[in-house]
């Protein structure tokens, strides 16, 4: 088996109760709040910085060129997202950038982002590599499934036309292949490692996107 078939087999589960969370199945119907979709919007360019750092450390520790010049490209992409569609998202939302930056980082972002470099700065490169790629692949899987769906409110088809399109999952084909050339050679504990973040940062997902239905807070 490709080392990315076993990865998603471990996650199945989690990606299935992503499709079925009222978060994913509210775009499509347009039941969805705007104000959850605008505290999602604020979280995930809080979320965004420090998975451009994450994307950076894979870059930082790649053996070749070529994986150091994709995830250097991705790590200034994320920050391209942040600033492109996040204020166009926004702006309908009647909320400027600069203001959503000033917002409370919510306890899943925190929690999220705090594995991702924790993974990131004391993993190896394919430690690395599988804690970063759920965000890469449920995203892309996610939209696919949405786009097939479609969205009444013009916000929300905006929002998966962008993670539903040919041009991202071209992006998340080559870190999967990145993956698997990973694979043939790593050692079983090494995978074994791969597989524990892999499914631990598909559960994180999970819990974005339900702190953004439940427009999460800190407790006290």
């Amino acid at each position: 088996m490709r080392t990315t078939d076993v990865l998603w087999a471990d996650a199945s589960e989690i990606y299935e109760a992503i499709l079925a969370h009222p978060f994913v199945t509210g775009l499509t119907d347009g039941t969805l709040p705007h104000s959850a979709f605008r505290h999602y919007i604020v979280q995930d360019a809080h979320y965004l910085r420090g998975y451009a750092r994450a994307l950076a450390l894979c870059a930082a520790k790649a053996p070749d060129e070529h994986a150091l010049t994709m995830f250097c490209a991705h790590a200034g992409g994320a920050i391209a997202a942040e600033q492109e569609l996040h204020t166009e998202l926004l702006g309908a939302l009647d909320l400027t950038a600069e203001a959503a930056a000033a917002l409370p980082v919510a306890p899943a972002t925190q929690a999220y982002v705090s594995y991702l470099l924790a993974a990131a700065y004391s993993g190896s490169y394919a430690e690395a590599v599988a804690a970063v790629l759920p965000c890469y692949w449920i995203y892309a899987r996610v939209g696919e499934h949405l786009v097939e769906a479609g969205s009444p409110d013009p916000l929300y088809a905006r929002w998966i036309a962008t993670y539903g399109g040919a041009e991202f999952q071209q992006v998340v084909d080559d870190v999967l292949a990145a993956t698997d050339a990973i694979g043939e050679t790593v050692s079983a504990a090494e995978l074994a490692r791969m597989r524990h973040h892999f499914t631990t940062t598909s559960r994180y997902e999970w819990m974005f996107w339900d702190g953004g239905y439940r427009e999460e807070t800190w407790p006290v």
